[in-house]
């Protein structure tokens, strides 16, 4: 099945190079382009993309903002957040607004289309950099809730991009056990969503990597 990307960017040759390079991938086909926030989130809403690329800082709406809507307004669309940006806050405002990853444009073109890939598939992707300055630069916040080994080698397969059925398979588990533990670390992490819990336990040192 061919994987549909919007790409939005408000830099043009920066916007045409990710979706040149998105285009040229097997199974991916860039259906439209957005220059600002706003404009992102209309396409999306006419498009239905499996996932958009999005850029933080654009006008009229930023990315943080133009991520909350379109994911209010079709929570099937992912988002993978590409930007220059690489502060804890900015990782985590765009989180918190619903993105599926974060990574940076001087990232290997690799490692952007296996992003792309990786939160279309319902994972996650968080540059290994980002991560580690995610972990450093995050104080204690209280104390630290405790996952089993078998919660903490399930989420680490979720940090790693895998599906459910993809670590169901790894840990030769039903898909229905995976979804039971994984309910389990977002009721002790307090998190709703799969890249929030990645995140929230790399904070607390429960994750490595």
């Amino acid at each position: 099945m061919t994987l549909r990307v919007l790409v939005a960017d408000d830099h043009p040759v920066v916007r045409a190079g990710i979706a040149g390079l998105l285009a040229a991938e097997p199974g991916i086909k860039v259906v439209g382009e957005a220059a600002d926030g706003e404009q992102a989130v209309a396409m999306s809403d006419a498009l239905r993309p499996d996932v958009v690329v999005m850029d933080l800082r654009m006008p009229r709406l930023d990315g943080d903002a133009a991520t909350a809507r379109i994911r209010s307004s079709s929570p099937t669309v992912r988002v993978l957040v590409l930007t220059t940006y690489e502060t804890d806050d900015s990782i985590l405002r765009a989180i918190e607004a619903g993105a599926s990853g974060y990574l940076l444009k001087a990232a290997p073109p690799e490692e952007i289309v296996a992003g792309v890939r990786a939160v279309a598939q319902g994972g996650t992707a968080l540059a290994p950099a980002l991560a580690a300055s995610l972990v450093r630069g995050m104080a204690d916040r209280g104390s630290t809730p405790s996952l089993s080994p078998r919660e903490r080698e399930v989420l680490a397969l979720v940090a790693d991009g895998l599906s459910n059925p993809e670590i169901a398979e790894r840990l030769f588990l039903g898909e229905a056990t995976v979804k039971s533990h994984l309910g389990h670390v977002f009721d002790k992490l307090g998190v709703r969503d799969r890249t929030r819990a990645v995140t929230r336990a790399m904070e607390l040192g429960l994750l490595q990597r």
